[in-house]
């Protein structure tokens, strides 16, 4: 065998490699790369649900502490939750907190995001993604799912399920983040 046919299996052999890397990480990439706590948040893109929509992506938010909550409008646990991430919003919100609700409702039910926003009066950001682009990019298991980011854009907390976010853990958590010397209160 020459050097030349030698040098040509090994480079079959590097490129059946690299294809194969490829492919594992394209059908594999949720088991290879988890949306967890510890990992980037990853990007995502939103419209808001105003009279003029406009698409919002995670870098609009880059050097804040922000919660993300992924979310539909006949979701039960969902209408539960929301009143204390309301509470925790307002409680934080002015020392730098911002609260993402992303409705995940079809196209079609665009009003009924509306209406519901307004009928628990949440003043927090929400935005629509009928697609589900966030909840596939998230990995999202069931709703709602809530994502705690720190100022850095890595995922602190991950919470599947309607959870209190005025309890004393979750308060502590944001104070920790948003840099409050008050957070063993």
């Amino acid at each position: 065998m020459t050097a030349r046919q030698q040098w040509l299996i090994v480079a079959a052999i590097v490129a059946f490699l690299g294809l194969t890397l490829a492919a594992a990480t394209h059908f594999l990439g949720d088991e290879l790369f988890p949306v967890s706590v510890g990992s980037a948040a990853p990007d995502f893109r939103a419209v808001t649900v105003d009279a003029t929509p406009r698409t919002k992506t995670l870098a609009e938010y880059k050097g804040r502490v922000l919660l993300v909550n992924v979310w539909a409008t006949w979701c039960e646990p969902c209408r539960v939750e929301m009143p204390s991430i309301e509470r925790l919003y307002r409680e934080f919100g002015p020392a730098g907190l911002q609260v993402v609700a992303i409705s995940v409702d079809p196209a079609s039910a665009k009003q009924a995001v509306r209406d519901f926003a307004k009928e628990l009066g949440l003043t927090f950001e929400i935005l629509h993604d009928p697609d589900k682009s966030v909840a596939a990019s998230y990995q999202i298991t069931g709703y709602p799912e809530t994502f705690v980011i720190g100022r850095e854009g890595t995922i602190r907390k991950k919470f599947i399920g309607a959870a209190d976010w005025s309890s004393p853990e979750n308060r502590a958590l944001v104070r920790e983040l948003l840099g409050d010397s008050t957070a063993s209160r």
